[in-house]
């Protein structure tokens, strides 16, 4: 379809429009007021197109307007055209998640990945069973990796701060202490000095020996041994569970049901403690690009982690 001719350059939206409105009612009165839009204004889009197009495109037949052979010719063009335009100017709108065929990369700790794993991919079986789902260890800086795209979502303890990134919070946790039954720690009520007596498992993929813990136990007086200094909960809670190491696990606050996080300390057999310290919430969230903010698809992915770690950390 020639659009274009020496003497008008050019053909835009609006005129596809009106080409497909003419050509479908085939009366400039009723396209007037498919468009709202004048008759006047109208016929004077129509000598437009007659001008680029050159052909008459609808000629008067007694009362009413027939086209030419090349109106004929144009107006399934036309009509996918606009469709095609509508289609590109339309908001993007919530996708069908039966529908998707993609993967899913979610950079996470080692416990958060294993709190959201189950219950993503039920979801996923259940409304998208195209989608297929990558977790990867905090090995990546977060804030370059989700701008180049080399993942699609962050989840846990956001601590970066960049302009480009979203960041949505979705619980608040508070640390308990995890250790195997029969330990001394479970045998007589927690007190900071006792809390502090205990050989500790550290975790903290830079390799820190020290965090919130140590600064609660300086207002007291008291430090901590610790013992080792591992990059992954999983790991402490397994230690934990083979000797008298005291690991600490995320929890949901008072009140909340079973939760994702304690889980893994559960099955292990490991009794928690409350700490008798007043330690910071650890906030959860998740960050992602703003390119993805308005995709249907990564809307389901934000959604789908939501509904997993809030269903049942919340009082």
């Amino acid at each position: 379809m020639t659009l274009v001719n020496s003497t008008e350059p050019v053909f835009d939206a609006h005129l596809a429009v009106a080409l497909d409105a003419l050509l479908a009612e085939q009366s400039v009165t009723r396209a007037a007021a498919r468009l709202h839009t004048s008759p006047a204004a109208m016929s004077r889009t129509l000598a437009r197109l007659r001008r680029i197009l050159q052909d008459p495109l609808l000629v008067r037949a007694g009362q009413t307007m027939v086209p030419t052979p090349r109106a004929q010719a144009l107006r399934d063009e036309a009509a996918t055209v606009v469709r095609r335009i509508g289609a590109l100017l339309t908001p993007a709108g919530d996708v069908d998640p039966a529908t998707l065929r993609t993967t899913f990369t979610l950079q996470a700790a080692d416990l958060v990945g294993a709190a959201l794993a189950t219950g993503l991919l039920q979801l996923a079986r259940e409304e998208a069973p195209g989608v297929s789902l990558r977790f990867r260890a905090e090995e990546l800086e977060a804030g370059p990796a989700l701008r180049d795209g080399r993942i699609d979502l962050e989840v846990g303890s956001i601590d970066h701060v960049d302009p480009e990134t979203e960041v949505e919070e979705l619980v608040g946790l508070r640390m308990m202490a995890a250790v195997r039954p029969g330990h001394p720690l479970a045998e007589a009520p927690l007190t900071p000095a006792r809390f502090a007596a205990a050989e500790h498992a550290v975790v903290s993929r830079r390799g820190r020996f020290t965090g919130p813990v140590d600064a609660a136990l300086a207002e007291h007086d008291l430090s901590r041994r610790v013992a080792v200094v591992l990059p992954g909960h999983l790991a402490a809670l397994s230690l934990a569970a083979r000797s008298d190491i005291v690991a600490l696990v995320p929890a949901p606050p008072h009140g909340a049901g079973p939760s994702p996080f304690t889980e893994e300390a559960t099955l292990l057999g490991l009794r928690l403690l409350d700490i008798p310290l007043p330690l910071p919430p650890l906030t959860i969230g998740m960050a992602w690009h703003p390119r993805h903010t308005a995709d249907g698809a990564h809307r389901w992915l934000r959604d789908a982690v939501r509904r997993t770690l809030l269903c049942r950390t919340r009082p």
